[in-house]
């Protein structure tokens, strides 16, 4: 092998480099990095219950273990616990699904893939609400389609109106995606919100809905709306929902969609040639999980609410946060322009909430994302997923970083 061969340059395809990084993953891997050489690095930048998995899920899982569960699953996954996810959908959201509605997928980000690859040709445009999930244009570049950025205003807590939905909609709008309670607001649509934008979407026959409720248990003004639940557009909207959050399992990754059966079919056979059918101990946690209700998940709210609480009286102590009060999830969403211009001890300028989340990084040593990766780029995301203490001495930490800026 000649030399010029070995040192040939690797060709990465178009859609692979056109793609981003997950920033909440890239923020990470910096406190990683920072705490790898001895920083007591506190992070707020993963989505992640800092609770274990309740001990029945685990013990589901050891079980099924001994009882053989070892070999390749159902694609769409086991029978019953799609039986199980049917009866969750009626108990939970009052909507009537069979088995054959449902595909288990290996968490809910891929369940967002498979519904966004199963639905979206070159060209298509894809309505985002926005602020939103890092994943989610990242997923519609890869289906060649075109993200239309519809952003809520922080006076109406993020939250898109149907008036601005109708407004953006044209003859490509295909799909329309976004989460409640949001990823990375924590805002929570009402029925009377989400009734009118299913109006909207029943005027225009060719538009779909993705729906991701994954936070779906971590609510603090009590109703869940799924936009499933009006009836003039239930086939048109695909629900993806899973265990990360509500029951502390996002290392097991297991999450589902409910769709048409049509849908359900093409992701089906979308997931088919990707991974196939999702881990088999898993699964057997999962049914248990849905089995055991959703008392652990009751639980783990209130302490959620409790710190939500805490680091809303720790923000009002920073000047320039301008922060609305999430409604569920386990995020603070501020908008931080307030220190754009001002300069660090060092003397950089700080022209950017990138700018400000890597100085807190590497002066006060707590890690946050970016708004920018959230199509945000004025405000930065802090999870409240964490111990009282370590919120407690973060948001110390915070504001005398800040103080320092001038």
């Amino acid at each position: 092998m000649s030399d010029a061969t070995a040192l040939a340059p690797v060709v990465l395809s178009d859609r692979i480099n056109a793609m981003q990084e997950s920033q909440t993953i890239a923020m990470a891997k910096k406190a990683r990095e920072l705490a790898a050489q001895g920083v007591d690095v506190i992070s707020l930048s993963f989505g992640e219950p800092d609770f274990q998995t309740p001990q029945y899920i685990k013990d589901a899982a050891k079980k099924a273990l001994d009882d053989g569960f070892t070999f390749y699953t159902p694609v769409p996954g086991y029978p019953d616990l799609r039986q199980a996810i049917c009866d969750k959908f009626k108990r939970d959201n009052n909507l009537d699904y069979k088995p054959e509605n449902i595909v288990v997928s290996t968490g809910a980000k891929q369940s967002l893939a498979n519904a966004v690859l199963s639905l979206v040709n070159p060209g298509d445009e894809v309505i985002v609400f926005s602020p939103y999930w890092v994943s989610y244009e990242e997923m519609v570049k890869l289906a060649e389609g075109t993200t239309v950025q519809l952003i809520g205003s922080l006076e109406n807590d993020f939250k898109v109106t149907a008036q601005e939905l109708e407004a953006a909609i044209t003859p490509r709008t295909k799909l329309i995606m976004y989460s409640s309670p949001c990823n990375p607001t924590g805002a929570v649509f009402s029925r009377e919100e989400l009734g009118a934008i299913a109006e909207v979407v029943s005027r225009n026959p060719q538009v779909y809905v993705l729906a991701d409720e994954i936070y779906e248990y971590i609510n603090f003004v009590g109703e869940h709306v799924s936009i499933a639940q009006f009836e003039e557009i239930k086939d048109r909207v695909i629900t993806v929902n899973g265990f990360s959050k509500g029951y502390a399992m996002t290392g097991w990754r297991v999450g589902y969609l409910a769709a048409s059966k049509e849908i359900a079919c093409a992701c089906e056979k979308m997931q088919s040639q990707i991974t196939s059918g999702t881990c088999a101990m898993t699964q057997r946690a999962a049914l248990a999980a849905l089995q055991g209700g959703r008392s652990s998940a009751d639980e783990m709210v209130e302490a959620y609410r409790r710190r939500r609480d805490m680091v809303l009286e720790l923000v009002k102590d920073i000047p320039g946060f301008r922060t609305p009060t999430p409604s569920g999830a386990f995020y603070i969403f501020p908008d931080v322009t307030g220190y754009f211009g001002k300069t660090t001890p060092t003397g950089e300028v700080i022209n950017s909430a990138m700018d400000l989340a890597l100085y807190m990084l590497n002066d006060g040593h707590v890690a946050a994302v970016d708004g920018a990766a959230f199509g945000a780029p004025n405000c930065i995301r802090f999870s409240t997923a964490a111990a009282d203490e370590k919120l407690r001495e973060a948001f110390i930490r915070i504001k005398n970083s800040l103080a320092k800026l001038v």
